[in-house]
Order: structure tokens, then sequence, then C-alpha cells
């Protein structure tokens, strides 16, 4: 089922991500409405506080459009190393429109459970591991947005501020 991606400036954003206690099939189908709702977006991943449920599960495909699918599911992840820097355009589903260059860490080495509760560790570089950062921050409550400096900080907020403004209340 596709959800709905909550936009900034929604406070629901801020929430930090709560542990998974167990996997159970209503963890399951979320993590299959994730992925359904990240494709559809479309997006290069997915946080489930993005949609309103404060987990700490995300979702990542960066296969390129020809490629098949390669969907990689994060449960209760920890960047356990980080290495390097790299400054990454980076575009996010709940910032519809806007990219910004944010700097990351080049590499990153993640522990976290798969969609069955297997415990993985993964040594990532590039735009995986752009996207586990970002995706990772979404679970903390920390958006792409504070990692800009105040005047890109004051101009994007405007701009999200302005286009929350004219969208119809439900």
């Amino acid at each position: 089922m596709i959800r709905t991606i909550l936009h900034y400036p929604d406070k629901r954003l801020r929430e930090p991500g709560l542990k998974v206690e167990a996997i159970t099939p209503a963890i399951k189908a979320l993590v299959d409405d994730m992925a359904e709702t990240m494709y559809a977006a479309p997006g290069v991943g997915l946080a489930a506080t993005q949609i309103g449920e404060l987990l700490q599960i995300f979702v990542i495909d960066i296969a390129a459009e020809d490629e098949p699918s390669r969907l990689q599911v994060f449960i209760n992840p920890e960047i356990l190393s980080t290495e390097g820097e790299v400054c990454w355009k980076e575009g996010c589903l709940s910032f519809p429109g806007a990219t910004e260059e944010v700097e990351r860490a080049a590499k990153v080495r993640v522990r976290a459970q798969d969609r069955d509760g297997k415990w993985f560790e993964l040594e990532a570089e590039d735009l995986l591991a752009v996207a586990i950062q970002h995706e990772n921050d979404h679970l903390q409550g920390r958006l792409m947005i504070d990692h800009l400096g105040p005047l890109k900080k004051r101009l994007l907020h405007r701009k999200m501020q302005k286009r929350a403004d004219a969208q119809p209340t439900p």
C-alpha cells in the first residue's frame, strides 16, 4: 500500500524512531508499504519516520532505472564507523523539488537487521553510503536542511513553508 510521505516543515519529521522489538507480520507489511511508497515517489530511500511511523526502519534501492531492483532493508540500524568526506547533491522525498549539496562521510560501516530480523554488517561507499547516512538521520529526527549553512537553510525553509501554505488542508 502506498503511504503518504510527510513533507517539511511537518513536526513529525523531527521525532526519532523507536527500536523495533520484534519482526512481526505488521513490521514486514510496513517494510513492504515503505518499498512500494519509495518506488512510487520515486526515490532511492525512505525512512519509516517519513510516513509517520516512529520506528527505526529504512529502505534503500540505488539501482539505476535500467537495472534490476536491489531493495535493501535496514531495521534498527547503527552506523559503526565512517571514513573520509564527500559532498553530494541530495534530494529528499520530504523536501519535494529541492536538491542541496550536503557533506557526508565517503564510507560507512553499518549494522542492522534485514526484513527477516537477521543481523548483518555492510560497508558502503558513494551513493549507498550517502543514502544510508541520509535515511539514518531521519530516524534521529535530523533532516537534510540541518546540514546546510544559515542562508541556504533559511531559503530552503521559506521555499518549503510556501509550498506547505499552498497545499489544501485535508
